[in-house]
C-alpha cells in the first residue's frame, strides 16, 4: 500500500505463553497500535488444543499456556484466524518456551507466506522495545512494492541516525557517489553535519536531491526535520541493502549486523524480511564490548581486528554475556601475561559466540550469510562468524553505511 493512504489496521496475530502477568500484553497491544496494527487473538477450543499438542508430538503438560499458544499458531497454518503477520512470544525464563516458539515459528513459515517476529519477553517489557518489531511486521505488509525494488533511479539520499554513529549517502543510477560518517552526538545537528558532507563530496546540492529516506533510531526526529520521502525502521531497510549490496536479487539469505548497541539477525526471500530477531542481554555482545577492548589494549577497532587475525582465541577464556565480566577476563587474562593478539582474537570470538547463543535460535541458519554494519571491518568479527557458523559469509561494499544505502535505494520509489 502507498504511504499516506487510507489503510486498515494491519492484523498481527499473537502466539504467546504468559503475557498477562507484569502488564506486557498491554505493552504488546500499545506498540501495536502506535504503528498502525492490530493484535488479533487466534480462538481455539479444549479439544482442538489437545489434538494439534498430539499432532505436534509434544504435549507440555506441564503448561496448558503453552498447548494455548501451540494451538493458536496451529489455527493461523490453517487459515482460522485472519492475519497479516505473526508475533510469537514467551518468557525468556522458559526453555519450553523457547521450544514451542521455535517449533511453531518453523511450521507457520513452511505453511504460509506470513512474515513472523520472535521475542523471548521479561517481565519488565515495554511498548518501546517492541516498537521497531512492531513496525517491521507493518513494512513488510504494506510496503511489499517498495520492499521489491531491485536498483537505485535517479539521484537520491539516504541517512542512517544510529546510537552511535550517524551515516549519510547518495547514490546516483544504482551507483554510491558520496558516503560520510560522524559519532552521533546531538541528533539533528549530527545529522545535517553528516548530510552536508556526503552532498560535499557528491558535488551536488540538497535541491537536486530527488528522494531522501531515513532510518534508524533517530529517523523520526530527522525525518520529520528533512521532511524526508521515506521513513522506516532498520531491519527491512538493512536486509534490502545488504541483499541488495551483495548482488542477491532472488532467493534466501540470512543477514548479520552486529551494531554497536544491539544486533540484528534476519533471514529474507527475494530480498523480503521472512523472519527476524535483535537485541541481546548485554552489550557485552556487541560492537560496544570490542570498542572497550580496543580501548584497554590502546589500539583503535580496526588495529584490534588486525592483531585479532594475528591471536589464538582458544588460549582465554573470555565471556563477553556481560560486558564487565567480559572486561575482567580480559584484564585478568593481561595481568597474567597474555598477548594482546590473543586477547583481541578471544574477544572477537566472544562476541560472535554471544550473538549465536542469544539470536540464532530464533533463526534457522540460511546461506549465503551476509554480514554488515562497522564490526563487519574489524578482520577477527568475520574470521570468528565464519569458523562459529562452519560457512563463508559475504561481506559486501559499504557494510558500515547499509541503512543509508538502504534508504537511498528505497526512496527511490517515491522520485
Amino acid at each position: 500500500m502507498r504511504e499516506g493512504s487510507a489503510e486498515d489496521a494491519v492484523k498481527i496475530a499473537q502466539v504467546s505463553c504468559g503475557t498477562i502477568y507484569g502488564n506486557v500484553q498491554r505493552e504488546i497491544e500499545q506498540a501495536a497500535e502506535k504503528v498502525g496494527a492490530e493484535i488479533v487473538i487466534p480462538e481455539i477450543d479444549i479439544d482442538y488444543m489437545y489434538a494439534k499438542a498430539r499432532e505436534f508430538g509434544y504435549d507440555f503438560r506441564e503448561s496448558i499456556g503453552l498447548n494455548v499458544a501451540l494451538a493458536r499458531g496451529y489455527a493461523i497454518i490453517e487459515n482460522l484466524c485472519d492475519a497479516d503477520a505473526v508475533f510469537i512470544a514467551t518468557c525468556h525464563r522458559c526453555p519450553e518456551g523457547a521450544a514451542m516458539r521455535t517449533g511453531i515459528r518453523r511450521l507457520i513459515q513452511e505453511k504460509t507466506d506470513l512474515p513472523v517476529v520472535m521475542y523471548p519477553f521479561s517481565e519488565r517489557t515495554k511498548a518501546g522495545e517492541l516498537l521497531t518489531r512492531m513496525e517491521a511486521l507493518v513494512t513488510i505488509v504494506r510496503r511489499r512494492w517498495i520492499l521489491e525494488r531491485q536498483t537505485q533511479e535517479g539521484l537520491t539520499a539516504g541517512i542512517d541516525s544510529g546510537s552511535t554513529t550517524t551515516k549519510a549517502v547518495i547514490m546516483h543510477e544504482n551507483e554510491v557517489i558520496a558516503s560520510h560518517w560522524t559519532h552521533t552526538r546531538e541528533v539533528i545537528p549530527t545529522a545535517e553535519k553528516v548530510f552536508a558532507k556526503a552532498l560535499e563530496i557528491a558535488n551536488v546540492s540538497r535541491d537536486e536531491i530527488e528522494a531522501l529516506g531515513v532510518t534508524g533510531y533517530g529517523r523520526y526526529i530527522i525525518g520529520k526535520h528533512f521532511n524526508a520521502e521515506l521513513i522506516q525502521e532498520e531491519l527491512t531497510v538493512n536486509s534490502k541493502a545488504a541483499m541488495y549490496l551483495a548482488g542477491i536479487t532472488k532467493g534466501e539469505a540470512m543477514i548479520i549486523d552486529i551494531g554497536g548497541m544491539d544486533n540484528k539477525i534476519i533471514t529474507a526471500k527475494d530480498g523480503i524480511p521472512d523472519n527476524f530477531t535483535m537485541g541481546g542481554i548485554c552489550a557485552g555482545a556487541s560492537g560496544r564490548f570490542l570498542e572497550l577492548t580496543a580501548r584497554r589494549l590502546g589500539v583503535d577497532v580496526v588495529q584490534l581486528g588486525k592483531l585479532a587475525l594475528e591471536g589464538d582465541p582458544s588460549k582465554i577464556k573470555m565471556d563477553s554475556y556481560c560486558v564487565v565480566f567480559g572486561i575482567q577476563d580480559l584484564v585478568s587474562a593481561l595481568s597474567a601475561g597474555a598477548r594482546r593478539e590473543d586477547v583481541a582474537a578471544a574477544a572477537c570470538y566472544s562476541v560472535v559466540e554471544q550473538v549465536k547463543e542469544q539470536l540464532m535460535q530464533d533463526i534457522d541458519v540460511r546461506q549465503p550469510a551476509i554480514e554488515v554494519g562497522g564490526t563487519s571491518l574489524i578482520d577477527g568479527v568475520p574470521r570468528a562468524m565464519r569458523d562459529i557458523l562452519g560457512f563463508e559469509v559475504i561481506i559486501p561494499d559499504y557494510p558500515q553505511f547499509i541503512g543509508a544505502v538502504g534508504g537511498a535505494l528505497l526512496a527511490s520509489s517515491f522520485r
